[in-house]
């Protein structure tokens, strides 16, 4: 998702540094010996990241959190999959894990919580991956300085319509998930067998209109702080994150429409393959899908719950905005086939 991501930089020390400590740790001991539990995860922005830190400590876990935007986050498991770094992983999609379970990057586990989650929602076939958290990615406005009558009909508009060009906020690091999913839910209505990468002309005309009439985003900048000063009156987020912008930025937020539905994401968990640390791998994953501990983390950070026992605590705003959502209908096989292909052709084609 985007998110407050750590800057490049600060992310290879990490991870360095985590490498290093797993090293050590491997050569004086044998699996499950002692050490940090490295968590790698793309879920750890607005305080996410601290809040489960300090929540696993006193829960006797001793965690490192380290954060990397989801496409970058698969792609470095996948490449140290012969020599493991992270013991688990939260907060991709499906699409991500099932590239981290063909690459058998993860091991399955079924957690003490699997009878509260609809397994159709993880892996139901071989229960690599397991649930955690349901996300809309949806189009938003401040009600309070758009106008009604200036809101588009649909999110399209934004870009084919030219009195909205420049008002919209584009993320354009497309190594995060987020705006993987958006480029991905743009396509998903021009699969065509015989089209570039199997999508249409049309397709591929909607990615450029896309990218050339938005106004790109701002590293490090939030989307409601560019929003409240002006700067555009549009942008994609997660739905997890409105309750609070709403309250930080003094924003009543809006909603846009969209006639084929918003792209859904489930946020996943699963253990690493190869860690040394697998047993306390795993009884971290019953820990922290527990009902108790979603339930806690939805009311924390308006999250949705997958878990059905802790959904009964997620806030009636955010329950009442996910049951209103259309979910767009999208073939994650297609997608993970193509999203690399996808976002080389974007970036080297259509990005400013």
């Amino acid at each position: 998702m985007r998110t407050r991501i750590l800057p490049a930089a600060a992310t290879l020390l990490v991870a360095s540094l985590a490498l290093a400590g797993c090293t050590a740790s491997g050569e004086s001991g044998g699996e499950d010996s002692g050490g940090t539990l490295i968590v790698y995860t793309n879920s750890n922005s607005d305080g996410r990241g601290e809040w489960v830190t300090a929540e696993a400590e006193k829960a006797g876990f001793d965690i490192e959190i380290v954060g990397l935007g989801g496409a970058d986050l698969a792609n470095r498991i996948v490449a140290e999959k012969n020599n493991p770094v992270g013991d688990v992983v939260f907060g991709l999609n499906n699409m991500f894990f099932e590239t981290l379970k063909a690459e058998e990057a993860i091991t399955a586990y079924e957690p003490a919580w699997a009878g509260e989650v609809d397994e159709a929602a993880g892996d139901p076939e071989d229960g690599v991956y397991w649930p955690l958290v349901e996300q809309a990615i949806v189009t938003v406005y401040d009600t309070n300085t758009v106008d009604a009558a200036d809101v588009p009909d649909t999110v399209s508009d934004l870009w084919n319509d030219d009195s909205y060009a420049g008002r919209y906020d584009v993320n354009t690091v497309l190594g995060q998930a987020t705006p993987q999913l958006l480029l991905a839910g743009m396509l998903a209505d021009y699969e065509d067998e015989d089209g570039d990468l199997g999508i249409s002309d049309k397709g591929w005309k909607e990615v450029e209109s896309y990218f050339a009439n938005g106004s790109p985003a701002t590293e490090g900048t939030d989307l409601y702080a560019r929003i409240t000063r002006g700067d555009v009156d549009y942008g994609s987020i997660p739905s997890s994150g409105i309750a609070s912008r709403d309250a930080e930025y003094g924003t009543v937020t809006g909603i846009v429409a969209v006639d084929e539905g918003v792209p859904f994401v489930t946020e996943q968990i699963s253990v690493i393959a190869g860690t040394k640390k697998e047993t306390k791998a795993q009884e971290f994953i019953d820990w922290f899908g527990s009902s108790d501990v979603q339930g806690d983390f939805a009311q924390e950070f308006s999250s949705y719950p997958v878990n059905t026992v802790a959904r009964e605590q997620a806030l009636p705003a955010v329950a009442e905005l996910m049951e209103s959502l259309t979910k767009q209908e999208l073939d994650f096989g297609f997608i993970r086939e193509n999203i690399g292909g996808w976002v080389e052709k974007t970036e080297l084609e259509y990005l400013p």
